[in-house]
């Protein structure tokens, strides 16, 4: 061994070698010939055959501390060979040496990653099953720019950061390292030795799969089996114009939305079997789920990822997943899944400070840390994290089929100082407070998932008055689909837990909405986060005794449904649970044999039919021209009446009566002559209402009233939504 080749080796049995392949695998010999070493700690022997020519075995030479040597003077060209290592335990262990491959990541993938613009990364880096000349095993890539040295460790090596240091692969930052004969379901973390000398244990943050919290080693995963049978669905969804078709979101905790036999949360199967037997009836169009990539923390609800390319262990493998959203499929229904590229957990197996720098976030907690959560926030202006953010958005499109993805917290991306006091954020080259990176890389996500999947949909959690998040990139916008009406939710909620007797000096909480209704294509979502942290559940906000609030809950979805905007409930609003949600037990699904939350649920299956059957209330939700006013001015009576209609001429009418007072002869005007079939009253007793109604029609009367030629007089139902349609046999 050469006086170079001994400082490397010294390096190499510190365990600070970047380059192992450097002394490791097959050299030419200094005198000729070839040179073979090997490190084994804690091998006796080791012998070296020419898989050519297997009969015939060398012994190799230890050189203390477990490397070994073996000299070849003989053989002038290299040629491929085998180790059989004896570690005392009575067996030969034959594989071939990891050392022995040339490199696997092209420049060109290189390039792409460091360029940001590696789209699907997710083929390169993480654990993937490979042949290399004939010989199986799993070949790694991660990203650690700033270490000295990066292995694999695991049950294969003893957990031993020593044995199996991977090849840097320079100025790209990138690691790699393929190791013969591993499988699928080999458990695995790097260990990485920081600039500093620190040693770290981090999870794949390209995985495939995990281990089952609280554990936190990554699983090498085999491809997906599973055979997709949605190609039907795929097809017609590149079709669809969501802007004009119904689109009624059902959001789901995966994890406590109904317990099987076992008093346990479903897996993904029988979630699958009974999710889709529930949502079809109802009439829901999607299911969105929380966050299901793998989070540590149950309590966090998903919302702290550490396994963005991992479907969570909790409920299954990676093929129960794909099956899961292929069921779905099946039945009619779509999968929305809830990403989260605004932040991320201080979790020591996950990004945070991966290579014992700031590698995924920003060094300046001004810029990295948020306040709120305590978690960390990407950096989006460096070139790899968007790269590994695009790619994973792209990832469960692509892989698992889903048909959208919801962005949470993204006005925490926009905003510089968002919930940061004056002095405690760093504003943008121009001296702003928008976060520029974030902003382009939002961008560059929804162009593109869009391009590549066609009929697909991004949602905005986006609660500020940011302009254009829905609206298209090349016209300045974000590019979203949707984005969530946090202002109409606020103003709803408000106004809905007031004491009826005090709403007639709050009418502008029900129509100032409407001013602003069209400026982006709007999702009305009473979703999770209104239902925890004390603020009750929805049928609980609600005031009054019980039967004024199953009421007025009726009466809220009335309005909901018919109102300009697409449609998102909450697991467990649909029967109007009484109990704020808790992610640690399932719904109460026993309340369901009590008539008021039946009826709750009969209404919104009901609901989701009007609002699929009625063109007006969902071709025109993002058309200020399908939308009218009738009355919005009757603070006194706490009632509205307004008009719904679509470019087909399909109209319906709409009145709401927010006080437990009933009204006779309440007058509104009419757009049209004729019979009007009463075609919804969320009053009835069906719903678990009193049945005050109009006898199933009305006809009008030849008398101007709200500048209109025609008007009606109706029986006006306490805390009651009425739906009317023209008579289309007339």
């Amino acid at each position: 061994m050469t006086g170079p080749e001994k400082l490397l080796a010294g390096q190499l049995l510190a365990g600070q070698l970047a380059d192992p392949f450097a002394v490791l695998g097959m050299h030419p010999g200094a005198a000729g010939g070839q040179v073979v070493r090997a490190y084994q700690p804690g091998a006796h022997t080791l012998l070296l055959r020419d898989m050519a020519n297997p009969d015939v075995t060398i012994d190799a030479v230890h050189m203390g501390s477990g490397l070994f040597e073996v000299e070849l003077a003989d053989r002038a060209e290299p040629f491929v060979y085998e180790l059989g290592v004896d570690y005392g335990d009575g067996f030969r262990h034959w594989s071939r040496d990891a050392y022995s491959f040339w490199p696997m990541v092209s420049d060109y993938d290189q390039h792409l990653f460091n360029e940001g613009r590696h789209h699907r990364i997710y083929d390169v880096l993480g654990a993937h099953q490979r042949q290399v000349d004939g010989t199986s095993g799993v070949h790694f890539v991660v990203w650690a720019p700033n270490a000295r040295r990066v292995s694999v460790i695991g049950d294969f090596n003893h957990w031993d950061g020593r044995r199996q240091p991977m090849r840097s692969l320079g100025s790209s930052g990138l690691w790699e390292l393929f190791l013969p004969g591993l499988q699928a379901g080999t458990v695995y973390k790097y260990e990485i030795l920081s600039a500093a000398g620190h040693l770290l244990s981090k999870a794949d943050p390209c995985a495939r799969a995990t281990e089952l919290p609280p554990k936190t080693a990554s699983i090498v995963a085999p491809p997906l089996a599973h055979q997709w049978q949605d190609g039907a669905w795929i097809a017609a969804r590149a079709d669809r114009t969501w802007h004009r078709e119904p689109l009624s979101i059902y959001e789901v905790h995966a994890g406590s939305w109904r317990f099987g036999e076992d008093g346990l949360p479903m897996g993904w199967r029988d979630l699958a079997r009974a999710l889709g037997d529930h949502v079809v009836a109802l009439g829901f169009t999607h299911v969105e789920l929380m966050p299901i990539a793998e989070f540590p923390f149950g309590g966090s609800w998903g919302y702290q990822v550490t396994g963005y390319f991992a479907p969570t262990s909790r409920f299954g493998t990676p093929d129960d997943f794909a099956w899961f959203v292929d069921h779905l499929h099946a039945r009619g229904v779509g999968v929305i899944v809830d990403w989260v590229p605004g932040h991320f957990p201080t979790d020591a197996h996950g990004l945070a400070r991966f290579d014992g720098s700031a590698l995924y976030e920003h060094d300046d907690p001004r810029q990295g840390a948020h306040p709120d959560w305590g978690t960390l926030i990407f950096n989006f202006g460096r070139n790899e994290v968007c790269s590994f953010l695009l790619s994973n958005a792209r990832f469960w499109l692509d892989q698992y089929h889903v048909d959208g993805l919801r962005v949470d917290a993204v006005a925490s991306m926009l905003y510089l100082d968002y919930s940061r006091e004056a002095g405690d954020w760093i504003p943008n080259r121009y001296g702003g407070r928008e976060n520029l990176e974030a902003i382009e890389f939002l961008r560059q996500m929804n162009i593109l998932v869009h391009a590549d999947f066609p009929g697909i949909l991004t949602l905005a959690e986006e609660s500020t008055a940011w302009p254009s998040v829905s609206r298209p990139t090349d016209s300045g916008g974000l590019g979203f689909g949707f984005k969530w009406n946090m202002g109409w939710m606020n103003d709803m909620l408000r106004y809905m837990s007031k004491d009826p007797v005090y709403r007639r000096h709050h009418q502008s909480d029900l129509t100032f909405g409407m001013l602003y209704a069209y400026t982006e294509n709007f999702v009305l979502p009473l979703s999770h986060d209104e239902v925890v942290h004390g603020k009750k559940s929805l049928l609980d906000k609600m005031p009054g005794d019980e039967w004024q609030k199953f009421a007025n809950l009726r009466l809220l979805y009335g309005y909901m449904f018919t109102s300009p905007g697409k449609k998102l409930l909450f697991m467990g609003g649909e029967f109007g649970q009484w109990s704020e949600w808790n992610y640690q037990r399932d719904l109460e699904w026993s309340s369901l044999d009590y008539g008021p939350h039946a009826g709750v649920q009969r209404l919104v299956r009901d609901l989701n039919a009007l609002y699929r059957e009625h063109p007006g209330l969902h071709t025109s939700d993002c058309d200020p021209a399908g939308f009218e006013w009738i009355d919005c001015q009757d603070a006194e009576s706490s009632a509205i009446a307004f008009e719904r209609r679509g470019d087909d001429g399909d109209s319906v009418v709409v009145v709401c009566n927010f006080t437990p007072v009933a009204r006779e002869a309440y007058r509104i005007g009419l757009p049209r002559p004729g019979r009007w079939i009463e075609c919804l009253n969320t009053d009835s007793i069906v719903y678990g209402g009193s049945g005050m109604g109009n006898a199933g029609a009305v006809t009008s009367d030849d008398e101007p009233w709200h500048n209109r030629r025609w008007s009606v007089s109706l029986r006006l139902p306490p805390l009651a939504t009425l739906v009317f349609r023209p008579d289309s046999a007339q």
